[in-house]
């Protein structure tokens, strides 16, 4: 106990200074991406952005490219196989979006995406009543539908000493009789349809149903295969989406707390 409380002494405070202050990232960490209007040519380039993408979040248009976050697993394939360099990935870590078609970004619209907070995907507050509830108190219940593991891990780190969601007020709970919010991560497939449902129902009303990573979003690489589901929207309607893949948890933890209006 005594050698515990003397490395501490010596660690001094290691909570993160946000958001109070920008927080810092890894070095090679990948956020928002960007698509420089000026530098597509998808009529010259032969889309190959968009055939190196492995879950089909980039679509070509006449006037450019569109890219879905909500089924972008970050994986950087589109900004190697681009021969004019118009796609890359931003610092921008605020990723999370209370509208599923916000997620959708195109070309032009994220040029300065790490200046202007406009250019962010759209994340409205709860109204007045959800945040007079929830804004200093808000118990998560984290559902894993099937998941790989990595939204998991990110969402338990926020527990950690860095990122100390608890003083927030924010914090995971066992039971979902116990819960404000349902945090789902995973494909959810066939199989745990019944298992989510059941804890849909004994969460009280009103609840908060957040949907975390692409795979929750949208099914990610496994929506297409067999037994496999499309993510939380196939049942029910997310108030919050937070893609990744996983997400990081300043990512995670910047939608919660925008989301009560605490940002």
């Amino acid at each position: 106990m005594l050698h515990g409380l003397i490395e501490r002494l010596r660690q001094k405070k290691r909570t993160a200074a946000y958001p109070g202050k920008p927080p810092v990232l890894p070095e090679r960490f990948r956020g928002l991406p960007l698509i420089a209007e000026a530098a597509c040519q998808t009529g010259s380039c032969g889309k190959a952005c968009a055939s190196a993408c492995p879950t089909g979040a980039i679509q070509t248009h006449d006037n450019g490219l569109s890219l879905d976050l909500g089924l972008c697993i970050f994986c950087a394939a589109c900004a190697s196989a681009c021969p004019h360099a118009a796609i890359s990935f931003s610092r921008e870590y605020r990723l999370a979006g209370t509208s599923r078609e916000h997620l959708v970004i195109r070309a032009g619209r994220c040029g300065q995406a790490e200046d202007n907070p406009g250019d962010i995907p759209l994340l409205v507050p709860l109204d007045r009543k959800l945040r007079s509830m929830f804004s200093r108190s808000l118990k998560l219940r984290e559902i894993s539908a099937a998941g790989c593991n990595a939204c998991e891990a990110d969402c338990n780190a926020l527990g950690n000493i860095l990122f100390d969601v608890q003083r927030f007020g924010i914090d995971f709970v066992a039971s979902p009789r116990h819960a404000d919010a349902l945090l789902i991560t995973g494909p959810l497939p066939k199989n745990m349809r019944l298992a989510v449902q059941k804890c849909h129902a004994a969460a009280p009303n009103p609840k908060i149903i957040i949907a975390a990573g692409t795979c929750a979003i949208s099914g990610g690489l496994f929506r297409n295969l067999s037994g496999q589901g499309k993510g939380v929207p196939e049942l029910f309607k997310p108030d919050l989406y937070i893609p990744g893949c996983p997400p990081h948890p300043f990512t995670i933890l910047d939608g919660l707390l925008r989301l009560l209006g605490r940002i």
